[in-house]
């Protein structure tokens, strides 16, 4: 089985704060945003909403993926997530 990477896109309950991150394993990183087991910004800022995420097999290319994302403005980002959830619902679930 190929090693999957994964760039997310996390919000607070209100989608007011937005969060891009890079993970191997996106079920157990982000039930760990969830339940604030660890400290800085989405502990600080109650981000526990998965709103977006897009899956790679090569983790340089995911760094690179998130990079860009990061560097784009705050609508970019929003545009992004309306893309595949125009709802903002929490794709936790579904994972």
């Amino acid at each position: 089985m190929t090693q999957q990477y994964y760039i997310y896109i996390m919000t607070n309950s209100y989608n007011t704060v937005l969060y891009t991150g890079m993970t191997n394993n996106l079920q157990r990183r982000v039930y760990e945003h969830k339940e604030k087991l660890v400290e800085g910004f989405t502990k600080k800022y109650n981000i526990n909403k998965l709103v977006y995420y897009e899956i790679f097999e090569d983790a340089y290319m995911a760094i690179s993926r998130e990079k860009q994302i990061k560097a784009g403005s705050r609508q970019n980002k929003i545009d992004l997530v309306n893309s595949i959830n125009q709802e903002w619902k929490d794709l936790y679930s579904e994972l």
